[in-house]
């Protein structure tokens, strides 16, 4: 009986730690566009690095635009972004350009 216990007690964890696995994740970020394909509506964005110096960047990521149009996104604007990842899709759900000033 008592391993019964500790078996189902073992399982009812695995089913929280996953469930929250797959919870969707939420990131804010500032990064360059270098790659729009508007046939499919993906953006790629390389983020910036924030101050830390010898850390590594790694690639441009691809994400989908949530609503509106890649018309008024060019290669080579500087953008803030927040993007949501669910079920290993990324979104971004809202984007901005940064000023010069900001640079």
């Amino acid at each position: 009986m008592k391993i019964a216990k500790i078996t189902l007690a073992g399982v009812a964890m695995l089913a929280v730690m996953s469930s929250a696995a797959l919870a969707e994740q939420t990131t804010n970020a500032t990064g360059l566009i270098t790659k729009i394909d508007r046939t499919t509506g993906i953006i790629a964005i390389k983020r910036i690095q924030d101050g830390t110096v010898g850390a590594s960047t790694a690639g441009a990521e691809e994400f989908k635009l949530q609503s509106g149009s890649l018309e008024a996104w060019h290669a080579g604007d500087r953008v803030s972004f927040t993007a949501t990842e669910s079920g290993g899709t990324k979104t971004i759900t809202k984007i901005e350009k940064q000023s010069s000033a900001s640079r």
